[in-house]
């Protein structure tokens, strides 16, 4: 029979980084009584496969499903392919895109096979929710519909606020809370695990768990992870992102420019730093902030590389930032001067991957973040004649280069 440890000290880790434990008193006797019977806990967690690239924002909650397996308990990564063709409303101003079976499939693998490297793969159990949710049938539809109110439905902050402002809502959309909650009941959920924003979901799932004659999750609600910048959330569209697949130099480079208030945060939530020690950090932080800085980007960068790769981040870090140097070994991108071939700067940026829109390329045009040869460029409708100027590099932000040829 698996044993646990104490129930305290369980509490002290799991309470760690989050945001609300609904309720607390139903997490420790669900605790008490798998440590006396010896059985773990079943805790849940979805994964929206319409994002497949995973940052450190993702990690906040995957870490914390990590404790939960260091504690001995079972996760349980529920993707939702089948929700994922509903499209998750949360936080949203109108309504997402449904995406095909074969994209959420797709885009779920390849989030288990990033989230791997928070999760202990072996000991986690991947689910696709087509396999229940699209065997109901439509009688089973109505069925769960029936299990909670439109009244009720509305008081979700995003749907009130689109209904208050005539904005559409979907029928549909009010199927997604229901859905997730119908995994819970599938699976036999102990605790649930969400962002802030997923609040209204998880209670939802202890509603129709409670219809279902089971006893009702516990939901634990994370933080959502500011961006590098600091203030808005974590997130690609707004070029504010540190992802996990990264390579070293680049996340050691983001990781040195968050804002010093956010080095314990960041500490906290991301780091994996044994709780022990949080105290030692903040310390460090408040005698030198830049040293506690230096080795938080140690600490995460070899969390997902090694230590070797993070020694080579700060090595770069040093050259090309801290000493203003350009790197001897960049990226090599071979463009054609066939007919005296010209090509855009904002085109020439997306060709290298440093951008995915015009209206990006301009915004850092415009901000003196890009430069070729260091010589800072403030034209952004500028065109390049590869003929005569290649080779050069190009830089955008601080540490993105790659050496332009012709060829």
């Amino acid at each position: 029979m698996p044993t646990f440890p104490p129930v305290d000290e369980q509490l002290e880790t799991i309470r760690r980084g989050t945001d609300e434990i609904l309720p607390l008193d139903a997490l420790e006797k669900k605790l008490e009584r798998s440590r006396e019977e010896g059985e773990p806990l079943t805790v849940k967690l979805g994964c929206d496969p319409s994002r497949p690239d995973l940052h450190l924002g993702h990690t906040v909650v995957l870490r914390k499903l990590r404790q939960f397996q260091d504690l001995g308990h079972r996760a349980v990564l529920i993707v939702g392919d089948f929700t994922g063709m509903i499209g998750d409303p949360s936080g949203r101003s109108k309504t997402r895109p449904p995406l095909t079976m074969e994209e959420t499939r797709r885009n779920g693998q390849s989030y288990f096979d990033q989230a791997s490297k928070v999760l202990d793969s072996e000991q986690a159990d991947i689910r696709y929710n087509s396999d229940w949710l699209g065997e109901m049938g439509f009688d089973g539809v109505i069925r769960l519909a029936s299990k909670y109110t439109v009244a009720r439905m509305l008081e979700r902050d995003d749907f009130e606020e689109r209904y208050s402002e005539g904005a559409p809502i979907g029928v549909h959309e009010f199927l997604y809370p229901l859905a997730q909650a119908q995994d819970s009941v599938h699976i036999e959920a102990d605790v649930e695990l969400g962002g802030t924003d997923q609040k209204f979901n998880l209670l939802v799932g202890r509603r129709v768990q409670e219809q279902a004659g089971q006893g009702a999750q516990v939901c634990i609600t994370l933080p959502i992870l500011e961006g590098i910048g600091g203030g808005e959330k974590m997130s690609k569209s707004l070029d504010n992102f540190i992802g996990i697949s990264e390579a070293p130099e680049e996340m050691f480079g983001k990781l040195m420019s968050i804002p010093d208030d956010l080095i314990y945060r960041y500490a906290e939530l991301v780091s994996g730093i044994p709780t022990d020690e949080l105290s030692r950090v903040q310390a460090e932080i408040e005698k030198d902030p830049m040293a506690a800085k230096e080795q938080l980007a140690r600490h995460v960068t070899a969390l997902y590389h090694d230590e070797a790769a993070a020694e080579r981040g700060a090595e770069h870090f040093n050259r090309t930032v801290r000493a203003g140097d350009t790197p001897d070994e960049m990226p090599e991108l071979r463009l054609s001067t066939d007919g005296g071939a010209t090509v855009g700067l904002l085109n020439l940026m997306k060709e290298a991957e440093f951008t995915t829109s015009n209206s990006e390329g301009r915004r850092l045009i415009e901000q003196g973040a890009v430069s070729i040869d260091g010589e800072a460029v403030e034209d952004t409708g500028r065109y390049i004649d590869l003929a005569q100027e290649a080779p050069f590099v190009l830089k955008v932000g601080k540490r993105r280069y790659v050496r332009v040829v012709g060829g």
